[in-house]
């Protein structure tokens, strides 16, 4: 049972609802998530600026859907790993990339590398060593895509903390078991 209330979108009245109703125009749907982060809307247009700005980035909407799984099984979040498996299928990630990306890692040498520093980065919250850090540079990022992925983490986190406290109803279908 949810601990914060999902605000019906019909309900909804001044910029609230207008968060809700773009939510709406660009997925088709209105989250609960975003329903839930609703009730404080400052926070719901924090999350919506935030995840905007990384989606102009240098890191694909695989790459950004990849590390979201490999923070939301660190973090055991339910919910981020139902939304986060459903739309990394839609920007076409594989079964087996979503499985290996649950678990930080990728065929692909340079995804593998990011998602190996992300691993380090929940793990050792923040404090990577500089071989972490030298390794995705040896893969052939520079410090534009390290400080993407870094706040791609702690969007990530927000989002699974956000929807653990609140025990948001899941409502995408749920990630298999690894």
């Amino acid at each position: 049972m949810p601990r914060i209330t999902a605000l019906d979108p019909q309900h909804a009245t001044g910029h609230v609802k207008e968060l809700l109703e773009g939510v709406g125009r660009k997925l088709g749907m209105v989250p609960n998530m975003m329903r839930t982060m609703a009730q404080a809307p400052a926070v719901l247009e924090g999350y919506l600026q935030f995840s905007g700005a990384l989606g102009h980035g240098q890191l694909s909407a695989k790459v950004r859907e990849q590390i979201a799984l490999a923070v939301a099984q660190a973090n055991g979040c339910d919910y981020c790993l139902a939304a986060h498996s459903a739309i990394g299928k839609m920007v076409g990630l594989t079964a087996d990339q979503l499985r290996d990306s649950r678990q930080g890692e990728a065929v692909d040498p340079g995804t593998d590398a990011l998602l190996r520093f992300v691993r380090q980065v929940v793990e050792t919250r923040g404090r990577v060593s500089d071989a972490d850090v030298q390794a995705v540079r040896d893969a052939g990022f520079g410090d534009g895509v390290i400080a993407e992925v870094v706040a791609g983490v702690a969007l990530d986190i927000f989002t699974n903390y956000f929807n653990i406290v609140a025990a948001t109803e899941v409502d995408f279908p749920r990630a298999p078991a690894l």
